[in-house]
Order: C-alpha cells, then sequence, then structure tokens
C-alpha cells in the first residue's frame, strides 16, 4: 500500500519515547522539560517537567503514567493531577536512563543506555529493582510481545535488535538476536501483530519494518531529517506515529524547535506494550 504522511505536531525540540493511550498520541520532549499529547487532529497539550529530561513513557494498567528522568537516573509518576517521584534508579543505572516498556503486569523495563555495558532494569509495582541484561550496547526502544513472553530491545550502537524471553518474575534469559548487521542504528521501536518491527533507522534518515532474520519488508524515507521513534496506535492501531529531529545529538538541538510528529497508515496493526 502506498504510504502517505501527514504532520500532526511540530515546535518542539526533541521528541522520544511515543505511546497511544486514550485517544492520544503522548510523548516527551527531552530538551523542553514536557511530556506533550496531540490528538490525531494535531490539537496539543503540554504537561511541564521542570529540572527533568524525560524520555521512556509507559502506562501501568490503573492509567498512571511512568515517565524516565534520563539524566537523574528517575522515573517519576504522573496520576493526571500531580507529578510525584517513584524511583531511584541512580544506584543501578551505569549511564543515563533512555526508553521503557511497561507490561500488563504495570512492571517497568528501563534502559540504562551506556555505550557498551548498557543494562535492562525491571522496576516492580512496589518501586523495587533489579538489572535483568547486562553487557548491551546503548540500549534504546523496547516492546514486549502480545503473550508476554518476549523483550525485543534496539541496541543502538550494536546496530542489531536482541531478544530476551520474558519468565515469571519479570526476570529475562536467552538472550538471542532478532536481526544483526543493520546499516544504521537502531533507536525508538514498534511491535505489529505480524511480527513486524518498526524501526527508527536514526542515522538511515529513514523508519524500517524488519522482520525476525533482518529482512526490511517496507521503508518509510524522510529526507534529510533523523528517525528518532515510533509508535503504532489510533484507530485499530493501524497508525504509525514518526518522530524525527534535525540532528541526532540532543545536545546540538539546545534551544531550537524543530521536531516534528507524522503519521501514515499502514497495513499490519499494533501488538503487544507498548
Amino acid at each position: 500500500m502506498e504510504l502517505t504522511l501527514t504532520t500532526l505536531a511540530e515546535d518542539f525540540c526533541f521528541g522520544e519515547g511515543p505511546r497511544w493511550f486514550e485517544g492520544l498520541l503522548w510523548f516527551s520532549d527531552m530538551l523542553g522539560a514536557a511530556v506533550h499529547t496531540v490528538t490525531l487532529g494535531g490539537a496539543m497539550t503540554t504537561l511541564p517537567l521542570e529540572g527533568h529530561s524525560p524520555s521512556g513513557l509507559g502506562f501501568c494498567p490503573d492509567g498512571c503514567l511512568l515517565v524516565v528522568s534520563s539524566e537523574k537516573r528517575q522515573v517519576l509518576h504522573y496520576d493526571g493531577e500531580a507529578v510525584t517521584g517513584f524511583a531511584d534508579l541512580s544506584a543501578l543505572a551505569p549511564a543515563n536512563l533512555g526508553d521503557m516498556v511497561v507490561d500488563a503486569h504495570g512492571r517497568a523495563y528501563v534502559g540504562s543506555q551506556a555505550r557498551s555495558g548498557g543494562v535492562i532494569l525491571l522496576l516492580d509495582r512496589d518501586g523495587s529493582a533489579r538489572v535483568v541484561a547486562e553487557d548491551l550496547d546503548f540500549p534504546n526502544g523496547m516492546v514486549i510481545t502480545d503473550d508476554g513472553s518476549t523483550l525485543i530491545v534496539a541496541e543502538s550502537l550494536g546496530r542489531r535488535l536482541t531478544a530476551y524471553s520474558i519468565d515469571d518474575s519479570g526476570g529475562l534469559s536467552g538472550r538471542r538476536v532478532f536481526a544483526d548487521g543493520l546499516d544504521a542504528p537502531p533507536d525508538g521501536i514498534a511491535l505489529d501483530a505480524a511480527g513486524g518491527v518498526w524501526t527508527a533507522m536514526t542515522l538511515g534518515r529513514r523508519f524500517d519494518r524488519i522482520e525476525r532474520g533482518g529482512a526490511v519488508t517496507e521503508r518509510i524515507e524522510i529526507g534529510d531529517r533523523i528517525a528518532i521513534a515510533c509508535a503504532l496506535g489510533g484507530p485499530e492501531r493501524r497508525t504509525l506515529f514518526l518522530l524525527s529531529s534535525t540532528d541526532a545529538y540532543p545536545e546540538r538541538l539546545i534551544g531550537t524547535r524543530n521536531s516534528r510528529v507524522d503519521a501514515v497508515l499502514v497495513e499490519a496493526p499494533g501488538a503487544g506494550w507498548p
């Protein structure tokens, strides 16, 4: 099918962690210290988070929002009225925090983005946390399959997608390659019901749909822009939301407002978490 992009939102600094929830696309503005929402009609709202650099987002079963505070290495909690601290992960995280995925039980997997020796932390509902995966090359976007049995993570500097089995306690094991030898660093990812993983190919300036083994079945070029993250949502979860910027390095974007959210209708609907 022909893929036609529609711009939904502009005029923010650096978008990350898109999530579809209750008719809205939610996403972080890391350098703008805020979380934004946007409707399919383009109407935006802003939740200010002064003093934080928000990154990964995830919704708990009760509808509350968890927000990664990247540089402070914390996770925040938003109940629709107030933002409070939920967990301090600084003692476990070897580097700033990045993306996050929350499973059906309300457990959050949070990546600590060391260039080598990166880890994934499991944050339980009671605020306790532990390391469940180690030795990752800059862990980034994560998804969990519909049956809750598998977590897939993008290793940006490793240029691969890596899969783990999830046990009953939330632990990760059975590390294996989902797709390797990618020709650009993968960033944010989204899983579809046919088993494909839409992947922001950051320096490749495109979004690829990658199947197990590495085959690319669909590609969305975005010109001179940098692909940052993506999410599936909207009616029937067939709207692919694409976050892009003008530079891959956030520090170069301080003070700018050139990031963008585009939307495109795709064939296979979203699946799993987020």
